[in-house]
């Protein structure tokens, strides 16, 4: 059986995503992040970068989140159009989720939360590209139900990131098409019950100092166990 490696932040929330929707069965493995069990050589085995989530599919190791979307979706055979433009659309929109959206956001949620010290141009920087990715989303959702024709990976690469989305210093209202679009995937039953486990482990909004150092101190080091 499919063994999948999470927590509750949104990278992993993506796969659990398509694993609710597509009934696939799966068995989750949390991965306690802020402990360090993703630097374990356990895990390392199956994610070299040390870094949630990971699937191993009966051997077959895969990790980083969209990775495992496109992984799942050509396995099953959802959630990815099989016409040459339908895939074509799902996957520029996926790389960018994983290229901006992401990152972006990422560093967001850092400066805002995480950071020691509240660097006012780190904070404007990432809110304000933040703000103007909302804008490239909401944009792109004017006149469609989903990013890419039907329900995909691209919708569930980006939706978990919107999720946080006050901390993030944004408000939906600003963003009708986006807020619409969030909303309609908010009340999927797959996405409740994906939700439901990513309360399991590491969701809780504060973080301890030891914890910031698990997570933001590591080097190279970290990852020396790697084998695959």
């Amino acid at each position: 059986m499919l063994k999948f490696y999470f927590n509750g932040a949104p990278n992993p929330t993506k796969v659990a995503l398509f694993l609710e929707e597509s009934g696939l069965p799966f068995e989750p493995v949390p991965v306690d992040t802020r402990k360090g069990d993703q630097f374990k050589p356990e895990f390392l085995q199956v994610n070299p970068n040390g870094k949630v989530p990971a699937i191993d599919d009966d051997g077959v190791f895969v990790f980083d989140s969209n990775a495992i979307l496109l992984y799942l979706a050509e396995k099953t055979g959802k959630f990815l159009a099989k016409d040459i433009r339908g895939r074509t659309e799902t996957l520029e929109w996926l790389f960018w989720q994983m290229a901006n959206l992401g990152p972006m956001l990422g560093q967001n949620h850092h400066f805002k939360t995480y950071a020691p010290e509240k660097i006012p141009y780190a904070i404007n920087r990432y809110v304000n590209e933040t703000n103007r990715l909302y804008g490239v989303l909401n944009k792109r959702l004017a006149g469609r139900e989903f990013i890419a024709g039907d329900y995909s990976i691209a919708d569930m690469a980006s939706y978990p990131w919107i999720v946080p989305h006050e901390r993030q210093g944004q408000k939906l209202e600003d963003f009708p098409d986006l807020k619409r679009w969030f909303d309609a995937i908010r009340a999927r039953p797959a996405t409740v019950r994906a939700y439901e486990k990513a309360k399991a482990i590491n969701t809780e909004a504060t973080m301890s100092d030891e914890a910031k150092k698990i997570l933001f101190g590591q080097t190279a080091a970290s990852v020396s166990a790697a084998v695959r």
